[in-house]
């Protein structure tokens, strides 16, 4: 695993590496005799296999929040009127000059 770490990180630092096709980075890694999971990971563009070597369990995405649009917006806005009117030198939103 180790191994896979100091590779991906390799190919992070190289931007001739970062940006490689899918057939050079496959020679590249051939090359070095990197793991399966790691090559099929850049083969199929599937990193399950990889994660697995990592101990990486598959998660939910996380929740979203429901709400009808704009109403979050319309919180937002209200929250700054009232900063702005609370704020030192402001009255009714307004600078005093």
């Amino acid at each position: 695993m180790s191994d896979t770490i100091e590779l991906l990180e390799a190919i992070g630092r190289d931007a001739s590496l970062r940006h490689a096709s899918v057939a050079d980075l496959t020679r590249v890694l051939e090359r070095v005799q990197a793991n399966t999971s790691l090559k099929a990971a850049v083969a199929l563009g599937d990193s399950t296999r990889l994660s697995q070597e990592f101990g990486g369990k598959p998660t939910d995405p996380p929740p979203t929040q429901q709400c009808p649009p704009g109403e979050e917006d319309e919180e937002q806005e209200d929250e700054g009127v009232k900063l702005q009117a609370s704020a030192p030198g402001y009255s009714d939103g307004l600078r005093q000059q």
